[in-house]
Order: C-alpha cells, then sequence, then structure tokens
C-alpha cells in the first residue's frame, strides 16, 4: 500500500491564512528581509528566547519592566528600542542567554496569526537544509507563510518557499495541489541560476537601499550558514532541541 504523501501550500500573505487553516499543519514563517533572518541569527548567536509582540505599545511596555527590546516599523528601528531588525544586530556580544522583546512590520504579524498550528517554526536560507531535513521527520503537511509586506505580496519570501517546496516534493515524500505553490516552485526556477541578480528587483530591496540598510541582503539570501531552528513555544521562540546528527 503506498503511503499518502504530505501536503504543502505556500501562503502569499498573512491576511490569507485564515483560508490555510490547518491545526495539524507545520507552519514556517518566512520574512527574509528580514525578520527570519535576524530571529535565526540571535538563536545562533545564543539568545536565550525572542517574545513576539503585535504592536509597539507591548514593546514599550515590557521594554519599561526591563526588556531588551528590537522593534522596527518600514525598516527603521523606534526611538524606544535597543536596536532593529538588522540581524547584524544580534551579535554574540549583545543578545548571548538574553530575553529579547520584538515587533517588526511583517514578521511577528505573521508568527500570531499562524500560532494555532501544531508548529510554528521559523524559516531562512541561514537554516535551510536543517529546517528542510527537520520537517521531514515530522511527516505533516506544511504550510509556509509568506509576512509580505503589509499583508501584500513580496517576491523575496515567495522565493523562498518555493526553494524549500521544491526540495521537499523532490524527496518524494511530499506533493502539492496548491497553486500558490506551484507558482512559488516557478518563480524559484527562474531565478535559481542567479538568484542575486533576481533579488535586485524585489520592492523590500529598494525600501531598504533607500535607507541605507541594504548591506543585509547578501547575508539573508546565504544558505546553511546554521542548524539552529527557532521554534514557538508558550507565546515565545526558543531554539528547538534536537540532534544535530539529523540536521
Amino acid at each position: 500500500m503506498t503511503e499518502e504523501k504530505k501536503n504543502i501550500e505556500v501562503c502569499f500573505s498573512p491576511a490569507l491564512f485564515r483560508h490555510f487553516r490547518n491545526p495539524e499543519a507545520i507552519a514556517v514563517i518566512v520574512d527574509i528581509l528580514r525578520a527570519t533572518s535576524a530571529i535565526v541569527t540571535a538563536f545562533e548567536n545564543g539568545v536565550e528566547r525572542i517574545i513576539p509582540v503585535g504592536t509597539l505599545e507591548e514593546a514599550r511596555a515590557l521594554k519599561e519592566t526591563g526588556f531588551m527590546v528590537a522593534a522596527e516599523r518600514d525598516g527603521l528601528v523606534r526611538d524606544f528600542a535597543d536596536f532593529g531588525n538588522s540581524p547584524y544586530n544580534f551579535t554574540r556580544e549583545r543578545v548571548a542567554g538574553k530575553q529579547i522583546v520584538y515587533s517588526t512590520t511583517n514578521g511577528t504579524q505573521a508568527i500570531h496569526v499562524a500560532r494555532d498550528c501544531i508548529h510554528v517554526v521559523i524559516g531562512a536560507y541561514l537554516n535551510f537544509t536543517a529546517l528542510k531535513n527537520w520537517i521531514m521527520r515530522q511527516e505533516r503537511d506544511v504550510i509556509f507563510l509568506c509576512a509580505g509586506w503589509k499583508n501584500k505580496f513580496n517576491l523575496e519570501d515567495t522565493l523562498f518557499s518555493g526553494a524549500m517546496a521544491r526540495d521537499l516534493i523532490a524527496t518524494g515524500t511530499f506533493d502539492t495541489i496548491c497553486d500558490s505553490t506551484k507558482a512559488s516552485i516557478d518563480l524559484y526556477g527562474q531565478a535559481r541560476g542567479d538568484l542575486m541578480k533576481y533579488i535586485d528587483k524585489v520592492a523590500q530591496r529598494s525600501r531598504l537601499r533607500k535607507n541605507k540598510l541594504d548591506d543585509v541582503i547578501g547575508y539573508c539570501h546565504t544558505f546553511d550558514l546554521t542548524r539552529v531552528i527557532p521554534v514557538l513555544r508558550n507565546n515565545h521562540l526558543e531554539a528547538l532541541e534536537t540532534n544535530p546528527d539529523e540536521l
């Protein structure tokens, strides 16, 4: 008897996620420029936990209780925050052993809407292979939730989702009947020959360049710099405990 393949879906925006509702699925949060890349970097550099909050008011209130805060809107650090959303902010010297409150334009909103899924994990090129291998072992359906830009479609999150979906389907244990997944795979197929050249056209690159924040773009599109997988537990993110030999 042939074992049923697990399903892959790609949701292009947090505003659409209610239409993909599947509490038994893994939700992979994708915000390549820059939230999920920054979160993965923070855990690679020893942060103890990250507390994602949806509003600046929540972040400010927690700052007043003594938490370190990373907060941005439209790419710019807020005046009360310790730092913003660049992965380069999350150095080992600054974050090791710390608990950080985190609020961003898009990424933390995506985490919030997916919180009822059985597993909510953070995806980036930086942890690509480790995450792919972990997903394969779970034997569950998976939804890639693109943070997008203010509930709109974006290219960079879609490309990552297409890359991951393509590799998972190639294992023979996953499949898709989801048009957004197929479109994501096709888009990545166009871009993969020169990913950075393709990324030059994305809107977020222009926004970051305008604010002189585009120094992280190459880093955020680098595969496999870490094997850490951040996971949502009781409204905070922590590093998933895994056997390194399995990643």
